[in-house]
């Protein structure tokens, strides 16, 4: 068996946490086992590795957001970088070039393909597990995970079964229906109608039959070279919905994709995270801050305040879920990213008369990890440490570094650094070409292992 686990988003629905790289998945506001506070793909790993089924996944996700996986979940599990964002069909396409061509997974093999984001309790991780026998047991094309309707909701679409469950099995997969209004819904759920959360399985044989269907090649390096021009689909209506033999497995656990405010705020640490208060009188108000100013909310019940380099939220909670359409306009520049090898904070961005760029950001190292080793075409390059230790490499020569140190790398220059220790420093780039796309990867200096990356600034 084989997990295919999708990462990815617009990071409209929670702004201003979340942006164009760090979408949900990855704000750490929940609760972990050891009293800290983890990310939604932090939680689904670590319940997929409790049930001895996170050594069998990986993970597909846009380009722009392979350094903040890697800094939520380690090294360990393969991370698919998409070039382009193309729906689910075709990020399901490349998982499935790479099991066959890459990581060599028989075409008899189970795979398993699922949200990252799902909020889920144990028995789900054990039901992932019983789906390689339903699939084996029917004889089914496709077999579905369905959650049990805790209420008629319009936010969800629907599998809508033949007929009924035999205890502790599953059912023949009728019709699904795409987010109904509440009165179908009722009606759906009269049927024994399930909530569609988005995880199936089936052969890998399968997979690549729908792709061969679409004239798509199994080859993952050709697949993403051609990227631009795959379908830009959803599985659901490409493949789930055109199966003809498929089976449903129904959930009775707790499920949630905690996908606005109105829904995460009821599994958050506390009704006030970061610097500010909440005054006793703002019943049912949540207050979610990032920044370094405190926020002070007085006599203003039922609202959520968020607040980060991205801008600042002030929002009912019912009605939060709007700033999507008001951000459809355009993305704007991500002010904070997590990098796997720390964060970027920009402090400042600014233009010049002559169109000159300049980027002032605060940056943060944790110990031992390092940038690639990269130069710039037309951009100045200025560091100040303000604390820790490191070391940084300057046209193939290593240099140490400490608190109080100035380093300014000119132009052309192949340059990288790395933390020692847990490090701090103020860095302004400044250029005629915007920042972000000027940069060259460079091969590894000697003595540090830093892979010759195609996504992330640095």
């Amino acid at each position: 068996m084989r997990i295919v686990l999708l990462s990815g988003g617009s990071g409209k629905r929670l702004w201003p946490l979340s942006n164009e790289v760090r979408s949900k998945a990855f704000l750490k506001l929940l609760r972990s086992p050891d009293g800290g506070m983890e990310s939604m793909i932090q939680r689904i790993c670590r319940g997929l590795e409790q049930a001895g089924l996170l050594g069998r996944c990986c993970i597909v996700t846009h380009h722009s957001q392979v350094e903040i996986t890697r800094h939520h979940i380690g090294g360990d599990i393969p991370v698919l970088g998409e070039p382009q964002k193309r729906g689910t069909f075709t990020a399901i396409a490349l998982a499935a070039a790479y099991l066959h061509s890459v990581a060599g997974a028989e075409l008899d093999e189970t795979v398993i393909v699922m949200p990252v984001d799902s909020f889920v309790e144990p028995s789900f991780f054990e039901l992932l597990q019983r789906m390689p026998a339903a699939l084996a047991d029917s004889g089914a094309d496709m077999a579905l995970l369905g959650t049990v309707p805790r209420f008629p909701s319009d936010a969800f679409g629907y599998i809508v079964p033949k007929s009924g469950y035999p205890a502790g099995s599953y059912a023949e997969v009728g019709s699904f229906v795409e987010k109904p209004d509440k009165a179908n819904a009722e009606i759906l759920i009269s049927q024994g109608a399930l909530w569609n959360c988005g995880v199936f399985a089936c052969s890998l044989r399968y997979l690549l039959s729908c792709m061969a269907d679409r004239g798509i090649q199994p080859l993952y390096k050709g697949l993403l070279n051609r990227y631009d021009s795959m379908p830009q689909e959803s599985f659901d209506r490409e493949v789930a919905e055109q199966t003809q033999r498929a089976v449903v497995l129904p959930y009775d656990g707790m499920w949630n994709d905690l996908g606005n405010w109105n829904e995460l705020t009821r599994y958050l640490l506390s009704r006030s995270l970061g610097k500010g208060k909440i005054s006793e009188d703002s019943a049912g108000t949540h207050l979610v801050n990032e920044l370094a100013i405190p926020i002070h909310v007085v006599g203003a019940p039922g609202l959520i305040v968020a607040a980060s380099l991205d801008g600042i939220l002030v929002a009912g909670k019912s009605a939060a879920s709007r700033i999507k359409s008001e951000l459809e306009a355009g993305a704007s520049f991500p002010m904070y990213e997590e990098k796997r090898w720390g964060s970027i904070s920009i402090l400042d961005i600014s233009r010049s008369d002559g169109d000159r760029e300049t980027v002032i950001s605060k940056i943060r190292m944790l110990p031992g990890k390092h940038t690639s080793y990269h130069r710039h075409r037309s951009v100045i390059e200025a560091w100040t440490i303000i604390s820790g230790s490191g070391e940084y490499a300057l046209d193939g020569k290593i240099h140490s570094l400490s608190e109080g140190d100035s380093i300014i790398i000119p132009p052309g220059i192949p340059h990288g650094i790395k933390a020692l220790t847990l490090l701090e420093f103020i860095q302004v780039e400044s250029g005629a070409t915007p920042v972000k796309e000027d940069i060259v990867r460079m091969p590894p200096v000697l003595g540090w292992n830093i892979p010759d990356k195609k996504d992330g600034r640095k």
